[in-house]
């Protein structure tokens, strides 16, 4: 049987061969899918993130559908941070709502560190999972301090991220005192999830983008370094993903991920001169051309295919998570398509054979 440290997903990640492309979805887990809205129906996001049963389906329903490469553990971002003591709801149709927004250190204070036992839930499905999956990788994942800091000062979802930057600006030892402990519980979320058996895992800054690369190389890869270069021991391969990110793409490359997630804006054959030498790159589809014609999907993941080949490692992916309103049959035929149009010879092809025929046609 395969084992997952032999599965596509993670030699990809490891930048070695493999015998296909391997793809998998942001948010594949969700609300396209039909058995999911079925399964959730009445029962609230966060008790659905603590119940392992619900927890180990949701996960399971993807991967049964679509055939994908990789599991990702059905969860959210703002966990942790409820298991250490924040007040906070998530609000269908708005999202993660906090009652008592951070504004001084007493606030920050309050935000205590995490252990296993604080998330037991997660310890629990992680392990159900890993016996279901065999040798199907399953990937944890956590929000980054930044993104997670965002929500904490704000209150809740932000366009403008307006007091999160006042607060960098204005009370840069009370942002930095609030990433510093977001960091801390962020290591020890992941260390949970690695520890059950995970075989990856993802850092989401979902909104670093509003940053400028100065910005963000001050107030916010310190405490992503803490969280990624503190897994160097733990045998995984580690993936960091942001949106808007073209700009930061090098930095994010200097925070310790082994593979950089890429959104829709920038051609992976760019980003990989940005990120720098010896990391993969993931993505980078944008979510929104699966609702256009099959021929023009078609289009769209051949040349994602084509552009990723410039990269030691390619994890094909969409540019954000998978829209509500998406066809679960497109993602289907996607993933068929992925596998076909990147199958390799004799089922271990090398990269410089990629390149080579991608300078060639």
């Amino acid at each position: 049987m395969t084992t997952t440290v032999d599965s596509p997903f993670v030699r990809a990640c490891r930048r070695e061969s493999v015998p296909h492309t391997p793809v998998w979805f942001m948010r594949q887990a969700g609300r396209s899918l039909p058995e999911y809205r079925e399964i959730r129906a009445g029962v609230p996001m966060l008790e659905s993130c603590r119940r392992p049963d619900l927890v180990t389906e949701i996960t399971l329903q993807p991967v049964r559908r679509h055939g994908v490469d990789a599991a990702i553990l059905f969860s959210d971002i703002v966990v942790p941070v409820a298991a250490a003591g924040v007040d906070l709801d998530i609000v269908p149709g708005t999202g993660p709502v906090v009652a008592e927004p951070v504004r001084e250190r007493a606030d920050v204070e309050r935000i205590r560190p995490i252990s296993r036992d604080d998330v037991s839930y997660v310890d629990e499905a992680v392990r159900l999972l890993v016996a279901e999956l065999g040798g199907t990788p399953l990937i944890g994942f956590a929000g980054a301090p930044f993104t997670l800091a965002s929500y904490l000062v704000e209150g809740g979802p932000s366009r403008t991220h307006a007091k999160t930057k006042a607060m960098m600006y204005g009370a840069p030892e009370l942002w930095h005192a609030l990433c510093g402990r977001l960091a801390e519980i962020t290591l020890a979320f992941l260390r949970v999830q690695i520890d059950a058996g995970v075989s990856a895992v993802q850092l989401f800054d979902s909104w670093a983008g509003a940053l400028s690369e100065a910005d963000y190389r001050r107030y916010v890869l310190p405490h992503s370094t803490v969280v990624l270069r503190g897994l160097a021991d733990a045998g995984v391969p580690r993936i960091h993903f942001g949106v808007g990110t073209a700009e930061l793409l090098g930095a994010m490359g200097e925070a310790g991920a082994d593979v950089v997630g890429v959104d829709w804006r920038t051609p992976l054959d760019v980003a990989v001169g940005r990120v720098g030498p010896g990391r993969a790159v993931q993505g980078n589809l944008d979510p929104c051309v699966l609702f256009a014609p099959w021929e023009v999907v078609e289009a769209e993941v051949r040349r994602v295919l084509a552009e990723g080949r410039a990269a030691p490692g390619h994890i094909f992916n969409l540019g954000h998570g998978v829209l509500p309103e998406t066809d679960p049959d497109v993602l289907t035929r996607v993933v068929a398509l992925v596998h076909e149009v990147s199958a390799r010879p004799n089922g271990d092809g090398s990269r410089r054979q990629n390149q080579q025929d991608s300078r060639e046609g």
